[in-house]
């Protein structure tokens, strides 16, 4: 038996639709024409990408710096705005490619993508249908990686085929789209929060830690104003501290094990990605943190994070603990007010790596463990509201993720 493809009704239907004609399944190129465009002697100089994670932006605002040469761009598409792109590398964000509409305006875009235009203006549902993983089947049925592992390799005429749902009622799609809006609207307002929560939080520890070359911080809670001077020492006097290690990759016995093995992005994770064995454990220089251990990221493009261990866990030579002689929390916030000025006085452009010995050798001032803790504690309370807004805009997008799995027709395989 030959196996085809149909179009379910959405499980969720607005009620004046209820008795609506049926979804359709139609080929893009049938609602959208394929934009090929050339910039022919560099007329247009605005060089544009897709992000998987920020959409259409511009290339050198977004890396800062020009990534391709005005000389080199004759070959580009022209895209203007409303047009869509899909960008075919892949990513843990993306795993076939994002799909992005252009808010930007005009703009050029590498050959390598697929620029494509509705013939309908009126076609917000496909921007919130192609931010969804309903398409994504397509691609990885017709897709082939080769040796080209972080990349589709389809073409742009067979991506034109790929199957969307359409309704002939477009007033349907349209209410879609409304109500999608809505709910991006509500989570960008949260997000809005979450960012000020977090600009406070900045600004608050700028207040309470001393600025460099004084030895004590603007603002001091009353009661422990006439304390005097915070006392100067180094994190290598003040705080035990070690690096890890990594067990041996070929020893298989080594890994997928019980003890959650940290690695330099995961320095503030609850679960890691990678557990090892007791033998891993014993048998390499990785060494055990606990709960509550500061943790600081050595290596990587987080280089100079610096977080609370929120798990009992292994860590690699990427990552030093430090195990502070009165409160661990007080020298994390103290770290993490000063990462922009580590970045700088240590990573050559704020890359690189640091080490253990730089990290023991920066100088951090102490008050008495009272006034720290009252840092602390004011410092604990606002991550609270950070986290919990955090967990509030997380539930936003699941319901989104759930209330469009409602709201968009799915498509099965049937047999014909």
């Amino acid at each position: 038996m030959l196996m085809s493809k149909k179009v379910v009704a959405p499980r969720y239907r607005f009620q004046e639709f209820a008795s609506s004609v049926e979804w359709e399944l139609v080929p893009l190129r049938s609602l959208a024409d394929k934009v090929s465009t050339k910039n022919k002697n560099g007329s247009v100089v605005r060089v544009l990408t897709n992000s998987a994670i920020d959409g259409v932006v511009d290339q050198s605002e977004y890396f800062d710096r020009e990534i391709v040469s005005k000389s080199n761009i004759d070959n580009y598409f022209i895209v203007d705005e409303g047009d869509y792109v899909y960008n075919p590398r892949i990513s843990s964000t993306a795993p076939v490619g994002p799909i992005s509409r252009n808010k930007l305006g005009i703009g050029v875009m590498s050959p390598l993508y697929t620029v494509f235009r509705f013939k309908n203006s009126d076609n917000d549902f496909y921007e919130h249908y192609f931010n969804s993983s309903f398409w994504h089947g397509y691609i990885k049925s017709l897709s082939n990686t080769g040796a080209r592992h972080d990349r589709v390799s389809i073409t742009s005429d067979g991506f034109m085929k790929v199957p969307v749902p359409y309704q002939k009622d477009e007033e349907e799609q349209r209410k879609i789209a409304e109500c999608l809006a809505s709910l991006d609207e509500l989570i960008a307002a949260e997000d809005k929060k979450l960012t000020h929560l977090k600009v406070h939080k900045k600004g608050l520890m700028q207040k309470l830690f001393p600025a460099e070359g004084e030895t004590v911080p603007e603002w001091r809670f009353p009661e422990f104003k006439d304390s005097g001077d915070w006392k100067v020492k180094s994190i290598g006097k003040s705080c035990i501290s070690f690096s890890g290690g990594t067990p041996d990759t070929s020893q298989e016995a080594y890994y997928k094990g019980d003890i959650p093995f940290i690695r330099s992005g995961e320095i503030d994770k609850k679960r890691t990605e990678l557990f090892i064995s007791q033998a891993g454990l014993t048998n390499s220089s990785a060494k055990m943190v606990r709960t509550g251990d500061v943790l600081v990221a050595l290596y990587g493009a987080n280089s100079g994070e610096v977080a609370l261990s929120q798990i009992e866990g292994a860590i690699n030579q990427a990552i030093l603990c430090l195990q502070h002689e009165t409160n661990n929390a007080f020298v994390c916030f103290f770290l993490a007010h000063k990462k922009d000025w580590i970045t700088k006085t240590f990573l050559q452009g704020g890359q690189g790596n640091l080490s253990g010995q730089i990290v023991k050798s920066i100088e951090l001032h102490f008050p008495k463990p009272e006034e720290q803790d009252k840092i602390v504690r004011c410092l604990l309370s606002l991550d609270d509201k950070i986290k919990a807004q955090t967990e509030k805009i997380e539930a936003l997008k699941s319901h989104k993720k759930g209330l469009m799995q409602g709201l968009f027709p799915s498509v099965q395989e049937v047999c014909s």
